[in-house]
């Protein structure tokens, strides 16, 4: 059993994050002398390095602020967006109907640099050489392998040798695959944040401008060329079992810059919740709670089969309306729409004393939904040029990483929600998140959520330490939809930081890693404080469910019509009532879900929280 934490208190600052060493890392720079928007920053440099199977330099990032002395909050949009040559036709013309789940065709413009450096810029203190010496002393020195990073290195590693030599190099040094403690380095990346730190520091004027030189030599400096070259000169094996080149140009990032944005806000009783708008799924949190908040969750009592089937069911119907309405081209009008009390009273009246087993997103007035044709089963032989050389080896061309025949690559793993491999047997292609959290001693809050460029998504650029990101796979290739592929458009993102207001006074910032499930983790965290009267703390180790009823948004975008997913510390009485009213209740390692954090703003303190699960997340602050 996992023990459980106390819930952090003090006044000078907090910080909570989803690896100890990023949390430090703020704490860190908050000690001296750095605000809330340097601390988060740092951390989330370092979460680069130390989680590198969560996130890396090539993913993306978006971000709840609240700045203090402007009284405001802001969304910070670190989503790269996709490449000018990416259209639903050019991948149909390579016959695929998915964008595949790794590999350099799923690869957005890098937005996290992006982010991370405009945050500093409006409202940091700091110098990015001092920001960045925490990570790049992180590449060189090294830091311990946790065992997801070698669970999750072990199912590649003959991909990896077989396939993609460039990241055997990074992650297979010695031949063997890490052992759990091994110190690990990464001397590419180190260098390259090195470099572009010089080359800003050169560039001199203020240290804004600094910060913005910098941006220009990731987005139209020799960065940008190495990743313009690399996509345009080879070739990998991916998740279709062809091997396939990139789409992203120096062009495509020169012209991309992170924006900085108004919340979607959300009411509920006394709270307002503050997310992005939609083209994240950070909505979904808002349409539950709008269905909740007539579903009598106060008297239903915590956590009792009536509170649980109000709120699985409600994520049925907001997720519905996800894959029907949410996505870059969604209409200006569509969240006004989706929230209207009028549709909210008529999608809650679906929510009947039994589970439903249907995908039912609502109409808009007189528009109808589109939902978007899902894939049927995977078929057993997709990825097996992918997973096993030999069985229809894959086309390589002139010049490009080549497998020696008959050589295998790496074999699906067994299904299990925790501690994934990168491909599962039904080809689901794994990864995840990380997230951070900082109030500082201003009363200025973060909240990020950053992802993507996981050391198994893509082959590693030798010259920059990295590989790319994968989040193109979060579009559909079929035109029409609000998440269509089309060029220049935002991916319709799982990540889903949160800030949550109290009478009018920012209060809360947390979240989680998890796919589709952040928006429900997250969810069932702020209701455990508003309607089961738990702390932080508690809160976070409540035990923990899920549906898996909607399609998942990654890779190759299976859904389980019914299907709940829950820890087996619920009571047994509790999980057989679900059963018993139709939901496909799966029961898993009692410690396996969620990996939250928060951050708090109480009247007369700060406060922090993080999760125990994996004994590798952690708060702290003084």
């Amino acid at each position: 059993m996992t023990p459980p934490r106390p819930e952090l208190v003090g006044h000078f600052g907090m910080a909570a994050s989803t690896h100890y060493l990023a949390t430090a890392t703020a704490m860190s720079v908050l000690e001296r002398g750095g605000n809330a928007f340097d601390a988060a920053a740092a951390a989330g440099f370092v979460l680069q390095v130390v989680e590198p199977h969560m996130c890396g330099p090539a993913g993306e990032v978006p971000a709840l602020l609240w700045n203090a002395a402007e009284g405001t909050a802001h969304v910070l949009c670190g989503q790269g967006v996709a490449p000018a040559a990416a259209s639903v036709a050019a991948f149909r013309d390579l016959g695929l109907e998915l964008v595949p789940g790794t590999g350099l065709l799923a690869a957005t413009v890098p937005g996290s640099f992006g982010a991370w450096t405009l945050m500093l810029e409006r409202w940091g203190t700091w110098e990015l050489a001092d920001v960045l010496d925490y990570a790049i002393g992180y590449c060189h020195a090294g830091y311990p392998a946790l065992p997801a990073i070698v669970d999750t290195v072990a199912p590649v590693a003959e991909l990896f040798t077989g396939y993609w030599p460039t990241s055997a190099a990074a992650w297979l040094p010695g031949g063997p695959v890490p052992a759990v403690g091994q110190r690990l380095t990464n001397p590419g990346m180190g260098r390259t944040y090195q470099r572009i730190v010089a080359e800003a520091a050169r560039r001199g004027g203020t240290r804004e401008a600094r910060l913005a030189a910098a941006r220009d030599v990731w987005y139209r400096g020799w960065v940008a060329e190495e990743i313009a070259t690399f996509c345009a000169t080879t070739r990998w094996l991916d998740t279709s079992g062809e091997a396939h080149g990139g789409l992203l140009t120096a062009d495509d990032l020169a012209a991309w810059s992170p924006t900085v944005e108004s919340p979607s806000v959300f009411g509920y009783g006394r709270y307002q919740v503050l997310k992005t708008g939609l083209w994240g799924q950070g909505p979904v949190f808002g349409q539950q709670l709008a269905l909740l908040e007539g579903l009598g969750l106060g008297s239903a009592g915590y956590s009792s089969p009536d509170y649980l089937h109000a709120v699985i069911e409600s994520a049925k119907l907001a997720f519905a309306d996800r894959e029907a309405w949410y996505g870059d081209s969604a209409a200006p009008d569509t969240l006004a729409g989706l929230l209207d009390p009028g549709y909210t009273r008529r999608r809650r009246e679906l929510v009947g004393p039994s589970a439903s087993l249907e995908l039912r997103p609502g109409a808009l007035g007189d528009r109808e939904p589109r939902l978007p044709r899902l894939p049927g089963p995977v078929d057993p032989d997709l990825l097996s040029r992918f997973l096993v050389a030999g069985v229809g080896e894959p086309t390589v061309g002139a010049g490009e990483p080549t497998a020696r025949a008959g050589e295998p690559t790496a074999r699906a793993g067994e299904p299990s929600r925790a501690g994934e491999p990168l491909v599962r047997a039904d080809g689901r292609v794994s990864g995840d998140t990380c997230h951070v959290d900082v109030v500082d001693r201003h009363g200025n809050m973060v909240s990020a959520t950053p992802s993507g460029g996981w050391l198994q998504s893509s082959p590693v650029l030798p010259e920059l330490g990295f590989p790319l990101g994968t989040r193109a796979q979060m579009f559909w290739l079929e035109d029409g939809l609000p998440n269509s592929l089309r060029p220049g458009a935002r991916p319709r993102t799982t990540l889903s930081p949160s800030l949550a207001l109290r009478d009018g006074e920012p209060w809360l910032a947390f979240g989680t890693p998890g796919g589709d499930q952040q928006d429900q983790w997250s969810l069932h965290f702020f209701l455990a404080m508003v309607h089961g009267g738990l702390g932080m703390q508690a809160a976070i180790e409540a035990p923990a469910l899920h549906s898996e009823h909607f399609p998942s948004s990654f890779y190759p975008r299976a859904a389980l019509p019914g299907q709940v997913t829950a820890e087996d510390r619920f009571p047994g009485r509790v999980l057989d009532e679900l059963a018993r009213r139709g939901h496909r209740v799966v029961r898993c390692e009692p410690w396996s879900l969620g990996r939250l954090s928060a951050v708090a703003r109480e009247p007369h303190h700060l406060a922090a929280a993080a999760n125990p699960r994996g004994s590798q997340g952690y708060a702290a602050g003084r």
